[in-house]
């Protein structure tokens, strides 16, 4: 992983957050939020929250009688997050989640949609969740299948590394879609302290868009890939998003487009 990775500033959390949150993550975020009302927590954890896609769900999921915190590394992601209406009183919080700065025992569930994949210590952070979860309390994470199983992600991937001479267009592969396996997931969680049988569902859905244009921007300039094309080249944004929206008009025609998101969601037991 390179720095670069986990650099979300400038434009690209308010690009993340209207056009990638629809696109891929409301889906899941729905998903998520039942799964997690369905354990009654009372007190639940959310980190590396982004923008807050799973965190506005859970608001209006959960009752008013469970606390919200919601944590995010990345200033810049919360503050957009923030400045988003939501369904009633959440704590936001910066915070790594590899050092939470949370008392053991203290939360009933600990949430975190598609962010474990940006972990540098993936057990470290797994060994914060399961401190801070008091015993009987849940671990629920969701993280991206391969590329391959990722329509527009892995077009938008082709697309580049095909189009600019040189380019290696790894950031989606390498870092959302990097950690995919199951069964490194369940071995991270055992390492972590985790020694409960995790449950792993596959969840397959829908990204669908008005035009090709509009995945060809959440991807190339609403994540960190558009740092990638800045270090490319000077008009490195501006022609990676003309090569990605082609590539995507081609396939699914120039719209609407309509494309297979797939993920993994995790559960496990304190």
């Amino acid at each position: 992983m390179v720095d670069a990775d986990k650099h979300f500033a400038g434009t690209i959390p308010e690009v993340y957050d209207r056009l990638l949150v629809p696109l891929i993550f409301s889906p899941y975020a729905e998903d998520m939020a039942a799964r997690v009302a369905a354990h009654a927590p009372g007190r639940v954890l959310e980190i590396a929250a982004g923008t807050g896609a799973a965190t506005r769900v859970l608001a209006e999921r959960l009752p008013a009688s469970a606390s919200i915190v919601a944590t995010d590394l990345n200033p810049a992601m919360l503050q957009r997050a923030q400045a988003v209406p939501i369904a009633r009183g959440v704590q936001w919080q910066q915070a790594d989640a590899l050092a939470l700065p949370f008392a053991d025992a203290t939360f009933d569930a600990v949430v975190c949609q598609f962010g474990v994949m940006f972990f540098p210590d993936k057990p470290r952070g797994f060994a914060e969740a399961m401190r801070v979860l008091r015993p009987g309390g849940v671990l629920l994470l969701s993280v991206w299948d391969r590329i391959e199983e990722n329509d527009f992600a892995h077009v938008v991937t082709a697309a580049l590394s095909a189009g600019i001479p040189g380019y290696p267009s790894g950031f989606l592969a390498r870092t959302p879609h990097g950690y995919h396996d199951p069964e490194v997931i369940c071995r991270d969680l055992a390492v972590g302290g985790f020694s409960a049988l995790p449950e792993v569902v596959t969840v397959a859905a829908r990204s669908i868009a008005a035009t090709a244009e509009v995945p060809a921007v959440a991807y190339c300039q609403g994540t960190p890939l558009r740092n990638e094309l800045e270090a490319y080249c000077a008009e490195g944004i501006v022609v990676g998003t003309a090569l990605a929206a082609r590539a995507i008009a081609s396939r699914f025609g120039p719209g609407p487009v309509n494309g297979k998101i797939q993920a993994h969601v995790v559960r496990v037991e304190r």
